[in-house]
């Protein structure tokens, strides 16, 4: 029986990737034991997990942001009688803890994050595309090395115990018709489309009369845009504050279709079995980002000789002029809406 110390400190969509295949590793390995290292705000996604997994909170935004505050954490975490650590993450604060656990003797096994690889795919010149190996089958990868038993199980965080609805329905409501979730923001400006134009995708399907629309976002900025369009469109509702992530989740479970970016909130829907119409920019699903089990379909992406020119979005445009996003027309996500949800019937 082996106690295994699993780390993936962030970002949120790569933490939400990691959850099926953590789950799936526990249910594989019933007698072992698995302690998830993770932000303390992103606690909350690891619900309804397998008996044999705990998760533990990190704050490297606080108490942990400096060195000094990394290492009287590590001081108490190497106490805990780890027989394996696995790095899902490979960066500077992970490289630190896991130093501490070899001194100690203990066997460590790391994410490969194919940084070459992924050079070649966003290179502006003598750009090498073609798909890399999916992320979630990196982070499995890391589980076989290690000598776990591997066999992918995971559908949804409701498929053992269903949401609880009816803290939904005092803004929500209950279902009627279809529902469709827009999340049109993104961390980098190159995985953002236009939010004028997504305005105009909502204001097209916020016609009919048997859909209701869930804007979802982050606080600020982006809040005071989705509040302004729930405002000035019938049939919109925007829940940006309104719900902890748990009911987040379960409202994102009960929508027909998630329309978002390349984003955390790709993987939210992919979490809890919700198809999802996700639009590409300078990032691509060949870097491997892809929401667990989306169908390939259902990615909206233009194709440019520049593209991917980043595998996250940060980048600034070497065109100047965004056309990986500007060029895709309100008209063609409205398009695939309607038929995602013809396909669904």
């Amino acid at each position: 029986m082996a106690n295994v110390l699993v780390i993936r400190l962030s970002a949120i969509g790569d933490v939400a990737m990691s959850i099926p295949v953590i789950y799936s590793a526990a249910r594989s390995n019933p007698d072992d034991s698995f302690t998830v290292l993770t932000q303390a705000f992103l606690i909350p996604l690891f619900m309804n997990r397998p008996a044999n997994v705990k998760v533990m909170g990190i704050n490297t935004r606080t108490t942990e942001k400096r060195l000094s505050g990394l290492l009287r954490f590590i001081s108490v975490l190497v106490r805990y009688d780890f027989d394996l650590v696995l790095d899902l993450h490979d960066v500077l604060r992970t490289k630190i803890i896991r130093m501490a656990f070899r001194l100690y003797g203990k066997r460590v096994f790391v994410l490969d994050k194919a940084r070459k690889e992924r050079a070649c795919l966003t290179a502006l010149r003598n750009k090498r595309f073609e798909p890399l190996r999916p992320v979630m089958e990196r982070y499995a990868d890391v589980f076989r090395k290690a000598g776990l038993a591997y066999v992918e199980s995971f559908s949804s965080l409701f498929e053992t115990v269903g949401p609880d609805l009816s803290a939904l329905e005092p803004l929500a409501g209950k279902k009627e018709g279809k529902w469709i979730g827009i999340a049109p923001f993104a961390k980098h400006r190159g995985k953002i489309y236009p939010t004028d134009e997504m305005e105009w995708v909502m204001d097209e399907l916020s016609r009919r009369e048997d859909v209701t629309i869930f804007l979802f976002g982050g606080r600020g900025y982006e809040e005071a845009v989705l509040d302004q369009w729930a405002f000035e469109h019938q049939r919109v509702i925007s829940v940006v504050g309104k719900y902890s992530l748990d009911r987040e989740l379960a409202l994102i479970s009960q929508l027909d279709l998630l329309i978002c970016m390349d984003s955390a909130n790709m993987h939210f829907a992919s979490l809890v079995g919700t198809r999802v119409l996700s639009v590409w920019g300078a990032t691509h699903p060949y870097a491997g980002f892809y929401g667990y089990h989306q169908r390939p379909e259902d990615c909206v992406q233009l194709d440019l000789p520049c593209r991917p020119c980043s595998v996250y979005g940060e980048k600034p445009c070497a065109r100047g002029d965004w056309a990986c996003m500007s060029r895709i027309t309100p008209d063609q996500i409205v398009a695939k809406v309607l038929t995602s949800l013809t396909d669904g019937e």
